[in-house]
């Protein structure tokens, strides 16, 4: 079995796209250098429809990636739901996870995220430990591949959804080789708005660093977007600046925290907003 070695450590906290930058003319060969180009170091590839890298492209993929000293995710498809009623659906639920896996650690990736399911009217309890043990086999089945990938549950965005930061931690506590994503944008609307203060930061940081260890707040999986809430949750993502969103107090305890990793923009304006938080960043 191939170890993926180029991604053992990650040096910094690295800020990217979440896919194609929308000034690409081109495929995401040609995206890669182009995040290079605007002073970028990581890009997840967006595999939410269907994984749409051929295995033998991959090897081009990871060695742009690697010449161009660019960290790769990726994020897994919309159509999962491993609490599913239908043993059918949570086997092609699965599949989905692993076809992202496998061509992610074919191109040399770190972590790839994905939505976990749906409580489906079940106390959270109970849907947690279906989805424990369906990924549990997930990550039986990746170790057959890659060790080092992390296969990351991101939070969810909605209070229906499987996905709080609490129950992804756990999940990470239990299995190997799990890690939460921590989608800030998400736990702001997951929490109609609440979790939005410096202090809620350090909290979900602290909770991290608790009961996983310092270990994780250096190899950290974070998405950042502009993003518009209502009474259920997530709505739909917006430029940062037209949103209500405290990206400011979030990137100040990053730093705070000496926090390593990859954060991915997922704003309408991809790069532009990955650029916002990065030169915010290093300002601070």
């Amino acid at each position: 079995m191939e170890v993926n070695l180029y991604m053992k450590k990650i040096d910094r906290l690295r800020f990217g796209t979440a896919g194609i930058p929308t000034c690409t003319k081109g495929d995401t060969i040609q995206g890669i250098k182009d995040v290079r180009g605007l002073g970028l170091d990581s890009f997840e590839l967006e595999f939410v429809h269907s994984v749409n890298i051929k295995e033998d492209k991959t090897n081009l993929v990871k060695e742009t990636a690697k010449k161009n000293d660019i960290i790769l995710t990726a994020h897994g498809s919309y159509y999962i739901n491993l609490n599913s009623d239908d043993k059918k659906k949570i086997e092609a639920s699965k599949k989905r996870i692993l076809d992202a896996a496998r061509v992610l650690s074919l191109c040399g990736g770190h972590s790839v995220c994905y939505h976990a399911g749906f409580y489906q009217g079940q106390q959270p309890e109970k849907a947690f430990k279906k989805i424990k043990e369906e990924i549990k086999d997930i990550v039986r089945q990746v170790k057959k591949f890659d060790k080092e990938l992390w296969i990351s549950p991101e939070v969810s965005g909605k209070p229906s959804q499987f996905g709080s930061v609490d129950e992804l931690i756990k999940l990470s506590k239990d299995i190997e080789q799990v890690m939460p994503c921590i989608d800030f944008s998400h736990n702001f609307t997951r929490s109609i708005g609440k979790a939005n203060r410096l202090e809620d930061f350090k909290e979900v940081l602290d909770k991290i660093k608790d009961n996983l260890g310092r270990e994780y707040l250096e190899r950290m999986h974070i998405h950042i977007a502009g993003i518009e809430f209502g009474e259920k949750g997530e709505k739909n993502h917006l430029i940062l600046e037209e949103s209500k969103f405290n990206y400011k107090d979030l990137l100040k305890v990053l730093k705070e925290f000496k926090c390593k990793g990859v954060i991915t923009c997922e704003s309408p304006n991809i790069e532009k907003d990955a650029l916002l938080l990065k030169k915010y960043y290093e300002k601070i």
